[in-house]
C-alpha cells in the first residue's frame, strides 16, 4: 500500500488578545473529545474556510486566499465563542442575530448585508501558516491571525457543539498546564504558544509578526542522536523548533 498525502483543507484560526494585566491573555476553546481532529485539545477559535467566506472575499478584493481566511477566522470566532472582531457598532442584539444566522448555515456575506454590517478584515494581522504533510490522514492548511479583543466585546460563550469550554489564559500558563498533564495541546499549538509567550503586549506580537515571512510550516521527522524529532524551520520566529516524536502530540 502506498502512503498518500491528502489534499489539504483550507482553514483559519484567530489568536485573540485581551490586555489589562502584566501579560496579555489569549482566548482558548477546548475541543470536544468526540471530535476527530484534535479531540479534547485546547486550540484557538477557528475552522475550515467555507464557500461563503470565499464569495465575500471576492467582493472585498485583495489576495482571495488570504481574504477568505481572514473572513473565515472572524466567522468561526463569532460562531464558536460569540465574539465579533472587525465589526464596529455591534450591539449585543445584533451580534446575537449574526451568530444565529451563521449557526443556521447562512453565508456570512448575506447575514452581514441583512444586518447592515460592514466587515473590516484589516483588524487581523497575519502571524503564521501551518501545512502538515501526514500520510493517510486529513490535514489542514491553516492560517493564523492575531487580533485585539474589541473594547465593547461581550464575554465569550462556548457554542457547545465542537467545543465544551472557552476561557482566557496566558500562553505560558497553558504551556505549564500541558507540561503538568492537566490539558492537551497538539504540536502546532505548542509551537505557537512558545512563540506567543515571548510578548508582553498585542503590539509586540504584531511587530514581531511583521519581522518574519509568512511561509507554510510543514514539519518533518529527523533523527538526532538516534532519537526521532519532529522539526520545523529555524527562520520563522519560533523559539523552539523541534520536539522528540515520543512527546509530540499530533492532531
Amino acid at each position: 500500500m502506498t502512503d498518500t498525502i491528502a489534499e489539504a483543507i483550507p482553514a483559519a484560526t484567530l489568536v485573540l488578545f485581551r490586555e489589562g494585566g502584566a501579560v496579555p491573555e489569549l482566548l482558548f476553546v477546548e475541543r470536544s473529545k468526540a471530535m476527530v481532529f484534535a479531540g479534547g485539545a485546547l486550540v484557538f477559535p477557528g475552522g475550515r474556510i467555507d464557500p461563503g467566506d470565499r464569495a465575500l472575499a471576492l467582493d472585498l478584493g485583495g489576495d482571495p486566499d488570504d481574504m477568505a481566511a481572514r473572513i473565515g477566522a472572524i466567522r468561526e470566532t463569532i460562531e464558536e465563542v460569540g465574539v465579533g472582531v472587525g465589526l464596529s457598532d455591534l450591539s449585543p442584539e445584533t451580534l446575537a442575530k449574526l451568530r444565529a444566522g451563521l449557526h443556521r448555515g447562512e453565508a456570512i456575506g448575506a447575514v452581514l448585508h441583512a444586518l447592515g454590517l460592514t466587515l473590516d478584515p484589516a483588524a487581523l494581522t497575519p502571524f503564521a501558516r501551518w501545512l502538515p504533510a501526514h500520510a493517510n490522514m486529513r490535514i489542514f492548511d491553516t492560517r493564523f491571525y492575531l487580533a485585539r479583543l474589541p473594547a465593547d466585546a461581550p464575554a465569550p460563550v462556548v457554542d457547545d457543539t465542537e467545543n465544551v469550554r472557552v476561557f482566557w489564559a496566558t500562553a505560558q500558563s497553558v504551556l505549564d498546564d500541558a507540561d503538568a498533564g492537566r490539558v492537551r495541546i497538539i504540536f502546532p499549538t505548542r509551537r505557537n504558544l512558545e512563540r506567543l509567550a515571548q510578548f508582553g503586549s498585542f503590539m509586540e506580537a504584531v511587530q514581531h509578526a511583521g519581522d518574519f515571512e509568512i511561509r507554510p510550516v510543514t514539519p518533518w521527522i529527523e533523527s538526532r542522536d538516534g532519537v526521532d524529532h519532529l522539526c520545523i524551520p529555524h527562520d520563522l520566529g519560533y523559539p523552539v523548533t523541534s520536539e522528540a516524536m515520543s512527546a509530540a502530540q499530533r492532531g
